[in-house]
């Protein structure tokens, strides 16, 4: 998949709201429509020292990001550094790989496949298409320092298939590469009523029906409780470790998408997970986006 301007992102039917909208929403919603989870409330400008120091004590860790903003990527790996330094047992947990190739990264960081094998056998130019450059140092910082790296994402393949035809239209074989269907919960008011309003938005002039929001706002769901799945799994089978994941704004954003599904499957009163986006923000202004900004 090759990718080469805003619009072109923008015209993904899955990628409107990860990479055009989040900002735009923000800016015209000052407080979310419903929180599910708790998040503290910070400054939006502090030390970095104090963000690293909060970040050290939680559980997960959500590095929101621009795909297209190489930046983001350099504040994500400053952080990782800084974390490890505090604690070296860290996962990465990165939306950019997609589950069915776990074990093809586990072999990059065990040495056994090169980076260009890596590639080539996830089939990132195909499934994520964003520059691979952008990327490795933190498969590197992986690999150099022993880290887990865990695939998150579900295959391009399914989320296309419950975007243009729901659900339902999944086959055995294909629920088995996802959570279980009971577990897709698409509850969430405030969530539905952000996505509804993104979505209008980006299909003014085209044909648009209630189904069709439907199947978008599964996929979307879809998409973070796959991810969730997985971090969550991870955090049963290895509770001495924190996961730094690293996703899109629009999965993390007021809590709303991997977050609040990784607490519900985890379920205990002790459970601290803390999100960071990157950019510029108002001096004075409480982050409710996330918990922290970078800059």
């Amino acid at each position: 998949m090759k990718i080469n301007s805003i619009t072109q992102l923008c015209a993904l039917s899955l990628g409107i709201f990860l990479i055009c909208s989040t900002s735009a929403y923000a800016q015209t919603h000052a407080t979310p429509p419903q929180l599910q989870i708790e998040t503290i409330k910070t400054p939006a400008i502090t030390s970095r020292t104090v963000i690293l120091d909060e970040l050290a004590k939680a559980d997960v860790v959500y590095l929101g990001e621009t795909h297209n903003n190489p930046d983001d990527r350099k504040g994500q790996l400053e952080i990782l550094q800084q974390l490890e330094q505090r604690n070296p047992k860290i996962a990465i947990a990165m939306e950019m790989f997609q589950r069915p190739y776990q074990s093809i990264i586990d072999r990059y960081l065990a040495g056994e496949i090169t980076e260009a094998e890596l590639i080539q056998q996830t089939e990132y130019e195909k499934r994520w298409g964003f520059p691979w450059e952008s990327y490795a140092p933190l498969l590197r910082f992986a690999k150099e320092n022993q880290l887990p790296v865990l695939a998150l994402n579900t295959p391009t393949e399914i989320t296309r298939k419950v975007a243009r035809y729901g659900l339902e239209s999944l086959t055995l074989e294909e629920q088995k590469q996802i959570p279980p269907l009971t577990e897709i919960k698409t509850d969430n008011p405030g969530y539905r009523q952000m996505l509804e309003e993104i979505y209008a938005q980006h299909q003014q002039g085209n044909q648009g029906n209630s189904t069709s929001f439907e199947r978008f706002f599964s996929a979307q769901v879809l998409w973070d409780e796959t991810m969730a799945e997985t971090i969550a799994q991870f955090i049963t089978a290895n509770p001495d470790y924190q996961v730094i994941a690293i996703a899109g704004k629009g999965h993390i954003i007021y809590g709303y998408g991997i977050p609040s599904r990784v607490a519900r499957r985890i379920n205990t009163p002790d459970f601290l997970q803390h999100s960071v986006f990157f950019g510029n923000t108002e001096a004075g202004k409480l982050v409710r986006e996330a918990d922290f900004f970078w800059e």
